[in-house]
């Protein structure tokens, strides 16, 4: 069920390296109607331009921030120190220690510097999770995501089903 909404969604990689790990994220979000913006902005190269981002998003119609990074991984936090709307830390896994370096960043943020975040190459749930945040205020997206977890729930009964009829 595709629903339109007022509110985008803004989808943040620290390197293009990122963007194979985000597609179903931005994948998921169109499937749900919520308009993205997909953007390459580093938290070290670049952090004039992450403060200027996370500054004006809510004024530029954002309703929440999916911000996806390895290794150091501080942008979701940086995101999250120069606005006051959701930031959803997506871990990247990395060849060093598979992404939990990513993770431990995200997680270990300052007291009122919160971001939620999301497994490690999680971007699925993270477009999820911002779909929920969206939905506290519109009923429509509430709907769909209603229809998406029946749709889920079906899925697993039918593969139940099919199971059942398998002789071990």
């Amino acid at each position: 069920m595709e629903v339109v909404m007022s509110k985008k969604v803004a989808v943040i990689m620290g390197s293009d390296s990122d963007l194979e790990t985000m597609r179903p994220c931005v994948k998921r979000l169109k499937s749900f109607g919520i308009p993205c913006a997909v953007r390459v902005i580093s938290a070290h190269r670049t952090p004039a331009a992450a403060e200027d981002f996370a500054s004006h998003a809510e004024e530029n119609g954002f309703g929440v921030i999916i911000a996806a990074a390895g290794k150091a991984a501080h942008l979701a936090g940086v995101l999250a120190a120069y606005t006051t709307l959701p930031v959803i830390g997506v871990p990247i896994k990395t060849s060093m220690m598979g992404g939990l370096d990513s993770l431990l960043s995200m997680v270990q943020m300052p007291k009122g510097i919160p971001v939620a975040c999301v497994a490690v190459d999680g971007s699925d749930n993270a477009a999820i999770l911002a779909a929920q945040m969206l939905a506290l205020s519109d009923a429509s997206l509430a709907a769909a995501l209603k229809d998406f977890k029946a749709a889920m729930a079906d899925e697993v009964a039918e593969k139940d089903r099919k199971l059942q009829t398998e002789t071990f």
